[in-house]
């Protein structure tokens, strides 16, 4: 139940951002996933789980992009 509420809020503050901030982070959320990833390969990696978080990031990020795109389509 805790991170349902997380997520929503999450999400929520996402959707206040501009379309250009949520490509800003989405490109810094890659240059970290990169990062771990070369952490793994040498075995320095600590926090595994943050490959998850990540990932869910990225998702919510693109989907709000899709959602704010759509919305600008269908208004045009």
């Amino acid at each position: 139940m805790a991170t349902e509420t997380k997520a929503n809020t999450a999400a929520a503050a996402l959707r206040a951002k501009s379309a250009q901030e949520l490509k800003d982070e989405l490109v810094e959320l890659r240059k970290e996933e990169f990062n771990l990833r070369m952490q793994r390969g040498t075995g320095q990696l600590s926090n595994t789980a943050r490959f998850k978080q990540i990932r869910r990031e990225v998702a919510r990020i693109k989907t709000i992009l899709n959602e704010q795109a759509l919305s600008a389509k269908a208004s045009a």
